[in-house]
């Protein structure tokens, strides 16, 4: 299986990376021929025609669209070391010890960053920039994969600006984003941008059954409810738990009648945000907590006295958890909020008369009522009612304040 096969419904953006991957190897391939060759033996000849290989990528899509993934498929093309490259292969195989451990993540010339706190501030971008100095371990390349580069700090883009602007020989950024907008001007002039697209649904759903082993029914359910958002159609697919939390929150348009119907739903919802903070907090929280404290030479158990002057290492875990618990709520009422913009979606279809599949099929009887007791410039009112609570929520307004105006406004 080729690192192609998971990147859904990018078949342009695939066929460039292909093309760079193939430069890249060329330029490995070459380069290890001058270093073995005498010291008077000329350079090998350039290729004939542009290089598609460049240090710096910008991935944007919208959200499922699969940016990391391709990030991750075009860094592990860049490490293969498949002995069929030198018969006219293509890089990329899937199946060799570079291609593999690039995608597992545990390479050890590729750095696969993520952050589960609302930023990335200087202190983290500094040590990867220092990273990025590094010449590479295995000899091919130095890939730093990126995949939240819109939440990086104003500070944290001036630093990474200096790496990419002057990069290392052998070093190549690849920076993901939900618009190029989320970028830095003076970073993205600087990087070769690729633009991914929302995967039709019948792509997302072929995968489903095809890497998870989901039945055909399931998988076409989880892809159409999600829009073709693929990671979200995968937890949809498998977590009981989440369909739970969908099908409350599809229940919501039918039960803001009054102001008290308002008042309760916005309660349980943020109820139900903090509820998955919570549980992350107890599956992670403690066991890191417990590791600093045997890091930091206390005894045994939550009980034990930690050594004089590590409290300040104490103190910036707990921020950290506390930002993460902020994440996580946030992310928690983002994912409900799509759910709500989805079917207020299928409720202006209707009134338009679209010839388009519900996206929420197993609610149709909500959809067809409300459809017919409003118009359809009202569920745009609605609509527009919930974006501007995601707007408010990215601008730090408090959730429950906002929420309670999203319902009242649905309301009316």
């Amino acid at each position: 299986m080729a690192v192609w096969d998971d990147v859904v419904g990018q078949d342009r953006v695939t066929a460039q990376l292909a093309a760079a991957a193939r430069d890249a190897d060329a330029i490995v391939t070459a380069d290890s021929a001058l270093a073995g060759a005498p010291r008077d033996t000329p350079a090998p000849a350039g290729q004939t025609g542009a290089s598609q290989m460049t240090h710096a990528w910008l991935f944007t899509g919208p959200p499922g669209s699969g940016r990391s993934t391709a990030a991750r498929a075009f860094a592990a093309a860049l490490q293969c070391v498949s002995p069929d490259r030198a018969l006219g292969g293509a890089p990329g195989c899937g199946f060799c010890d570079g291609c593999h451990t690039s995608l597992v993540g545990t390479h050890a010339d590729v750095e696969i960053v993520r952050t589960d706190l609302l930023s990335i501030g200087v202190k983290e971008t500094r040590d990867l920039v220092r990273r990025a100095a590094l010449s590479p371990a295995g000899g091919r390349w130095q890939v730093i994969v990126l995949e939240d580069a819109d939440r990086l700090t104003e500070g944290a883009g001036n630093v990474l600006l200096k790496a990419v602007e002057e990069p290392a020989p052998r070093t190549v950024w690849l920076l993901c984003a939900p618009s190029i907008e989320d970028v830095l001007p003076t970073i993205r002039s600087r990087c070769r941008h690729l633009t991914l697209r929302t995967p039709p649904v019948s792509a997302v759903a072929d995968v489903l059954i095809r890497r998870d082993g989901i039945e055909p029914a399931a998988a076409e359910t989880a892809a159409r409810a999600t829009q073709g958002h693929i990671g979200r159609a995968r937890r949809l697919a498998t977590d009981e738990r989440t369909r739970a939390r969908r099908a409350a929150v599809l229940k919501l348009p039918m039960r803001v009648d009054d102001i008290g119907g308002c008042l309760k739903a916005a309660q349980e919802l943020i109820d139900a945000a903090g509820e998955d903070a919570k549980q992350v907090a107890d599956e992670v929280d403690t066991k890191e907590t417990e590791e600093l404290r045997a890091a930091l030479g206390a005894a045994a158990g939550t009980g034990g006295r930690l050594p004089r002057g590590t409290a300040g290492a104490m103190k910036e875990l707990q921020d950290k958890q506390k930002r993460r618990a902020t994440r996580t709520q946030r992310d928690s009422l983002d994912l409900a909020l799509s759910d709500l913009t989805g079917f207020y979606r299928d409720v202006l279809a209707l009134q338009m008369g679209a010839s388009v599949p519900l996206a929420n099929d197993e609610v149709r009887d909500n959809i067809q009522r409300i459809a017919a007791s409003s118009t359809p410039e009202r569920t745009l009112r609605r609509i527009e009612a919930v974006i501007a609570c995601r707007g408010a929520l990215d601008r730090n307004v408090a959730p429950l304040l906002a929420v309670e105006a999203m319902t009242a406004a649905l309301r009316a």
